[in-house]
């Protein structure tokens, strides 16, 4: 059975705090931890009430200090937000903290509004240079040469694994082309994930570090103990997008027992739309809708989130995913790994 692994945006309920929702990540990654997930990554995101992350790399930290053997990562950066050398000498401090446990993955939208994005990059040229970025960045993981004018400290040398992070074809293109592993984010943007797994691994170039394509696929799963239960706890990630889509983000509400009243048709459509590949409902339901994910997308890993506001239902969810896929590996006469 292939890893599956968490992406966690560090959510913030209504009635909490952004305190709350960093120990809340801490407390869940080391259930991960336990359950055998094999990554923990946070994500970058600005200007969003409902979202703690937005200080990737400190968070982080914070999570790799509360583990111990789990890989925790950025799920991604948004690196137009960066200079390559500032998000180098982070990650290069985070892997000489936590040796052989961070990963880099790389996004090149802005994780955020406009006004946001130009606040975010004052003094930073508008110019879409994403391919020659993550070049540059890759150079300053790898060993100094001699009379290297700018190096990373630390960083150089210690070659932090980098992922290409995207929702449509480009990035697909980019981790192709750079002979780099690719993670897709169809937990709110599946249109384009068939088209963007087939021109990556049809067009992959062989890396030193990557001789072989591998593909991630992002799901929102979200289960509980009834399939009702399940579709009430899925009522707060559908009510965070509305509220996205009508320019209004807040921090993640409680769960309701009835949408109907919350949305109109063509923003219920909307939803749908964006959270098309989700999986909600009990063991048996979460395990029917990853075979077939998995015979669809041949993934070789899963990054799971679930944006559930009760932390408890949170760590009981991903508590049922590891159950469903346990019993799904037995079923499929694989080991659980």
């Amino acid at each position: 059975m292939i890893p599956f692994s968490v992406l966690d945006l560090s959510p913030i309920g209504q009635g909490f705090t952004a305190s709350d929702a960093f120990r809340n990540s801490a407390d869940l990654a080391q259930h991960a931890e336990r359950l055998g997930y094999h990554r923990y990554w946070m994500a970058e995101h600005h200007n969003m009430p409902g979202i703690a992350s937005a200080a990737t790399s400190v968070v982080i930290g914070h999570v790799a200090a509360a583990t111990k053997t789990i890989r925790v990562g950025a799920g991604g950066i948004m690196l137009p937000n960066h200079s390559p050398l500032v998000i180098a000498e982070q990650f290069g401090t985070l892997e000489a903290l936590f040796p052989g446990r961070i990963d880099l993955g790389l996004g090149r939208a802005p994780g955020s509004d406009m006004r946001t994005a130009h606040a975010l990059r004052k003094g930073m040229s508008d110019a879409d240079t994403f391919p020659q970025d993550v070049r540059e960045l890759q150079a300053y993981f790898a060993e100094p040469v001699p009379g290297q004018a700018v190096q990373a400290v630390p960083g150089g040398g210690l070659n932090v694994p980098i992922w290409i992070l995207g929702s449509s074809l480009f990035g697909a293109q980019l981790a192709a082309a750079y002979g780099l592993p690719y993670a897709f984010a169809s937990h709110f943007a599946p249109q384009q994930l068939a088209s963007a797994l087939r021109l990556y691994r049809q067009n992959y170039m062989a890396s030193e570090e990557n001789p072989k394509p591998y593909a991630m696929v992002g799901v929102n799963i979200t289960a509980a103990d009834t399939d009702a239960e399940a579709k009430r706890l899925f009522t707060s990630v559908q009510q965070q997008f509305i509220n996205l889509r009508r320019g209004t983000p807040g921090k993640l509400p409680p769960p309701v027992d009835n949408m109907g009243d919350l949305w109109s048709p063509m923003e219920e459509a909307q939803v749908d739309h964006a959270l098309g590949k989700a999986i909600v409902g009990t063991k048996e339901t979460v395990k029917k809708g990853l075979a077939a994910l998995l015979l669809e997308t041949q993934a070789d890993e899963l990054i799971v989130t679930a944006q559930v506001y009760d932390h408890a239902a949170r760590v009981r969810s991903f508590e049922i995913l590891a159950e469903a896929k346990a019993e799904l590996a037995a079923e499929m006469g694989v080991l659980a790994v």
